[in-house]
């Protein structure tokens, strides 16, 4: 587990299913619709239960980059923070762009509503296409900057499914807080 601290608030890696995390929202790396799919997005509307995707329907769909919270119902998770993430294929020049909206769209949801404590998956990483190695690099910057420029949140978790997402985050996120550099 990787674990620096920023501006007051922790960032930290996990091997695990977001779906277990007790934070007060978890990301959920949604299509346009909203209305539920595979991987990270399949599993977090099953475990949250029919409710979600009836608070989803009203949302209308998110755009790439930008992000809606809905309540978590049956999730340990007291919310649920929904953002598109780029098709890694289709997005060209602008996938990092959009990528790192992702990560600053939903911090910023999560401030603007009080919340405190934040998990992140591997945003388009799945069946989006994105590489895990670019997708980890644009995420551990996005979230280290943002929360060195915005006090307020505690922490901030990136929970992967897998050990190789995994150890790829968690040096990111070390190399972007600068451990070793004094710049924690």
């Amino acid at each position: 587990m990787a674990s620096v601290t920023v501006n007051g608030a922790r960032i930290e890696t996990v091997q695990g299913d977001i779906t277990h995390e007790r934070v007060d929202a978890i990301v959920n790396a949604a299509k346009h619709t909203l209305l539920g799919g595979g991987g990270v997005d399949g599993a977090i509307h099953q475990a949250a239960g029919p409710e979600l995707l009836a608070e989803c329907k009203i949302l209308h769909g998110c755009d790439t980059g930008d992000a809606k919270m809905t309540r978590g119902y049956r999730l340990p998770a007291k919310h649920v923070i929904h953002t598109v993430g780029p098709v890694y294929s289709e997005s060209g020049q602008n996938a990092a762009r959009r990528l790192a909206s992702c990560h600053r769209r939903s911090l910023e949801i999560a401030l603007e509503n009080g919340l405190k404590s934040v998990a992140f998956p591997a945003v388009s990483c799945g069946t989006f296409g994105y590489p895990v190695d670019e997708a980890a690099h644009v995420a551990a910057n996005t979230v280290v900057e943002f929360v060195a420029e915005h006090p307020g949140l505690d922490l901030v978790r990136f929970v992967l499914f897998d050990i190789h997402a995994f150890e790829v985050f968690s040096a990111q996120i070390e190399r972007a807080a600068g451990v070793g550099e004094h710049k924690v």
